[in-house]
């Protein structure tokens, strides 16, 4: 048995439960159709006793000289209008005035009769002349005592008869709702088998464990939503990294808050409170499968490559025109002009150190100095200027760098991308940072700029300036937008102030 299908054994099961419950229902039906049956019987030869027994023609035969004569005929007529077997009028010791055997007549009744003597009708089964029969016993009174008794039988094989019938047809019934019931179990067990594919309990029970664990065990979030937009299942990692409560499942993804990022057909990158998810999913026959990866490192790592980049092509820049100039410095001194070519390359000297030592001076951060540089020479080969703003003041504060990294960087490219002139302010006052980027630009419309995927280029994978309001939400800050102006507060930790 626990070789077999879970489809097999629930066949099996059902089978002997249909089958044990119509034997029991057969069995008591032909109970109950006996006592029916035999109780009809019963009844109807008592109130025929009764009738007779009532008759006045009954009465005025007994009180002749010769009662045979007129009752032996009208026994016979009510035996046969009642459907009886036997009509017996007798005296109150027995001797019978009539019976269907004429040759029986005169002769002792066989029954009992001693309750109907003492004024009582009674009914039992007794083996008579005619065999066994079901009859009653009544007395006949006049004046206040027994003349005569009545007793009317029905012989028990037309009983039997009777229950045979009740009998067959309750076998037949019996035998339609097995087979019925049979047939609908095999539909059931069938349909059980595919969608089980055959496998027995203890096949389904490892399945079941080896999917449980393996979907509690991966890193990465694993959910299924219904073709109704309901989330039906979610592994430990998903309510981890989306911060779904326990009683998630079952419920619809809007009543989560995570419309947009479950229900998207292809992969996309999402902020889901200080996270950076990767999100992907693909529809399946029951809904939609998605998965959600982690890449708040990989962004972390992203950014400060974006910024090693910039720098690297700061650097690029620089030598190209480093090398155009020395170039033309070469060249000068080739043609003999060599007052020009000192002339022209103290210049440039002095142009870049201009720019070195304004940074330098006003933001004494190395890493942020370093990107603003970096910016700058970004800024000039695109056909854009970077100027820091004269009141601009900043030491080290002991902030995250990777994170003043993503707020400047993504702010000043946004500038650049959106104008020509870019003025950045980098300020410590009051017990907080404060960053502004202004540009002359046309400024933002919207105010859903800081949520994941909103962009002014219309391609819908804006990241930049929700990268940097989840940077300044970690950060304990605020930002505020004014047009073409950025400004980003950050408090300063204590052991800096």
């Amino acid at each position: 048995m626990r070789q077999w299908s879970l489809a097999g054994q629930m066949l099996l099961l059902q089978l002997v439960v249909i089958a044990v419950a119509v034997a029991g229902g057969a069995v008591l039906e032909s109970v109950l159709a006996r006592e029916v049956v035999s109780g009809q019987a019963a009844a109807t030869s008592q109130a025929v006793a009764l009738s007779v027994a009532a008759s006045p023609d009954v009465r005025a035969a007994l009180a002749g000289p010769s009662p045979t004569t007129r009752l032996q005929p009208y026994a016979e007529r009510v035996r046969l209008d009642t459907g009886v077997d036997f009509v017996t009028i007798m005296k109150p010791d027995g001797t019978r005035y009539t019976h269907p055997n004429p040759a029986e007549i005169g002769r002792r009744f066989l029954g009992h009769t001693e309750q109907a003597l003492r004024g009582h009708p009674f009914t039992e089964t007794y083996t008579g002349t005619l065999g066994p029969s079901v009859r009653a016993v009544v007395p006949v009174r006049v004046g206040g005592s027994v003349t005569a008794l009545v007793s009317v039988g029905i012989k028990v094989e037309k009983v039997s008869a009777e229950l045979f019938v009740i009998l067959v047809w309750t076998g037949l019934i019996t035998a339609l709702a097995l087979g019925l019931g049979a047939g609908g179990t095999w539909l059931v067990t069938s349909r059980l088998r595919r969608q089980t594919h055959g496998l027995g309990p203890l096949e389904l029970s490892r399945i079941h464990e080896h999917h449980d664990a393996v979907l509690h065990a991966v890193r990465e979030g694993l959910l299924l939503v219904g073709k109704d937009g309901t989330l039906t299942l979610c592994n430990d990692a998903a309510r981890q990294l989306l911060n779904l409560p326990e009683d998630a499942e079952g419920r619809h993804v809007a009543d989560l808050g995570l419309a947009d990022v479950l229900t998207t057909r292809e992969e996309r990158v999402h902020l889901v409170g200080e996270r950076v998810l990767a999100v992907n999913s693909a529809a399946s026959r029951l809904g939609t499968v998605v998965t959600v990866r982690d890449h708040t490192e990989l962004q972390a790592l992203a950014g400060q490559l974006d910024a090693e980049r910039g720098f690297a092509e700061a650097l690029r820049s620089a030598a190209h025109e480093a090398a155009n100039r020395l170039h033309t410095v070469i060249t000068l001194v080739e043609l003999g002009r060599t007052e020009q070519a000192v002339a022209f390359a103290t210049a440039e000297l002095r142009a870049a150190q201009e720019l070195t030592d304004q940074v330098m001076a006003a933001v004494r951060e190395p890493v942020l100095a370093a990107l603003l540089l970096g910016k700058s020479s970004e800024a000039a080969e695109r056909g854009a200027e970077l100027v820091i703003s004269p009141d601009s003041d900043l030491d080290d504060l002991g902030i995250d760098t990777r994170e003043l990294v993503t707020i400047l960087g993504n702010l000043i490219d946004n500038a650049i991308d959106a104008a020509s002139r870019v003025e950045v302010c980098l300020r410590a006052d009051a017990g907080e940072l404060l960053i502004r980027v202004a540009d002359d630009g046309p400024g933002l419309t919207s105010d859903e700029a800081f949520r994941r995927g909103w962009t002014t280029k219309g391609d819908g994978h804006g990241l930049g300036l929700a990268l940097v309001g989840q940077a300044v939400r970690r950060l304990g800050g605020a930002i505020h937008v004014e047009g073409s102006v950025f400004a980003v507060r950050l408090p300063v930790p204590e052991r800096v102030r």
